[in-house]
């Protein structure tokens, strides 16, 4: 080569060294720039993702996040031993029954960096169980509705064009749909009330009526620590809340009861409405494309659950799901940046198209879907409210001896209640 050529050829190789240098520290700065958060949950991987691509916020840059789906049988036992060995997500679905559990575990975020005013402002009410007297221990990302559902063949056929909207209608709706042969044994039901085991969803049908009759279960203390109120009475009410709701339900169990319609040898709850025999079946939002697979035959509509007639409130129970940070997350500020996005007023309305639910964030119910079902799942959303109870793991055996002592005769209602009281308050102090 001449010494030209040399020369040439020198020249084009540091200039692409330096292009080769450029590059290499511009995608080392961007790489120490972008900020990673692993995100546990219950949901499908495929809906998260659909919901990732929907909201836009795959296309963030700045911040990749990693979904791993798990399931809900071992998702708590999966966290605790992966927050012991220190390989615990950066964010993951807290549940409200699972505050009890995780809070001790959960950072809570400031009022500082999240004001409780703009907390309340943008997240349906149920989201307050999330609030603390320091700061928040989730940002609310769904909200799940329970509803009535009811079969239309089975009312039109006794004559009845409407469900009930009242608890006090579900008397005389026994009598004209419980179909009952000479020896009291249950053919097809009005309702499935009164029995515990093959009653699907009773925790939250129990905590539901409770909750309409005044009560609010259980309540945070100004320390942080959660009391029990289920034996408490109202000023000027003459019977405990708890009383009024557990002896209602319990009353369709009992054969000398001209409106008897429910007992423990019937199918669940919810196989009965599948299979066209039972009237109503109190069930969540999320559960209308599981019965339309199920039965696509049946021919079923949806009403809001029913209320106390003479009270001034309108109340639902609501499933509510937060994304939280545990505290020993190495990435808190990306964690708490992704929740915000995840959680803002374009996510949660991409997040309500792809599960068929009514989002979690006030404005987004200024406009209201055409869609019958899901207009009414708005409602409920909206009405939705829970209580700061322990996991089902733990109130299942509670309120089941609760309702078993009740329809077998063991025990008085009174002693019973004050029993389940003692026992709701050991299993929250634990």
């Amino acid at each position: 080569m001449s010494k030209f050529q040399l020369i040439l050829t020198g020249i084009f190789g540091a200039f692409i060294l330096i292009g080769v240098l450029i590059f290499a520290l511009g995608k080392s700065s961007s790489s120490s720039n972008t900020a990673h958060v692993t995100i546990w949950g219950t949901m499908s991987a495929s809906m998260f993702d659909n919901f990732l691509k929907e909201s836009g916020l795959n296309d963030d840059k700045t911040l990749t996040m990693t979904y791993v789906e798990k399931r809900k049988e071992s998702f708590d036992q999966d966290f605790i031993e992966a927050l012991a060995s220190n390989k615990g997500p950066d964010l993951f679905f807290l549940p409200q029954d699972s505050i009890i559990k995780h809070q001790d575990k959960i950072f809570t975020i400031p009022f500082g960096s999240y004001p409780e005013r703009t907390f309340k402002d943008a997240f349906v009410q149920e989201g307050e169980l999330y609030l603390t007297k320091d700061g928040v221990l989730g940002l609310p990302f769904l909200v799940d509705p329970m509803v009535m559902y009811w079969n239309r063949d089975l009312f039109s056929n006794a004559g009845l064009s409407s469900p009930p909207k009242y608890w006090s209608e579900m008397y005389d709706l026994a009598t004209k749909l419980t179909v009952k042969d000479t020896n009291l044994n249950i053919t097809r039901s009005a309702i499935s009330l009164g029995e515990y085991a093959n009653v699907t969803n009773a925790n939250e049908i129990l905590g539901l009526l409770m909750m309409q009759a005044g009560s609010s279960i259980t309540a945070r203390q100004d320390d942080g620590s959660i009391e029990s109120l289920f034996n408490d009475r109202p000023s000027g009410s003459p019977v405990m809340p708890s009383e009024s709701a557990v002896s209602f339900y319990t009353e369709f169990s009992n054969p000398l009861k001209p409106f008897y319609s429910w007992n423990r040898s019937l199918p669940d709850s919810k196989s009965y409405f599948l299979s066209g025999d039972l009237a109503l079946y109190f069930g969540f939002a999320s559960e209308l494309a599981d019965i339309r697979l199920k039965n696509p035959n049946l021919n079923f509509d949806i009403a809001p659950i029913p209320q106390s007639k003479g009270s001034n409130k309108v109340i639902t129970y609501g499933r509510m799901v937060a994304l939280a940070i545990p505290k020993n997350s190495p990435n808190i500020a990306a964690a708490f940046q992704a929740a915000a996005n995840l959680t803002s007023v374009t996510a949660a309305q991409a997040l309500a198209k792809v599960t068929n639910l009514p989002p979690v964030r006030r404005e987004l119910f200024a406009t209201r879907p055409s869609e019958a079902f899901l207009s009414l799942f708005y409602d409920g959303a909206i009405q939705a409210r829970g209580w700061l109870a322990p996991d089902a793991t733990v109130l299942s055996p509670i309120f089941k001896e609760m309702i078993e002592s009740i329809t077998a005769g063991r025990a008085a209602i009174s002693q019973v209640l004050a029993r389940t009281s003692q026992q709701l308050e050991s299993a929250i102090s634990k």
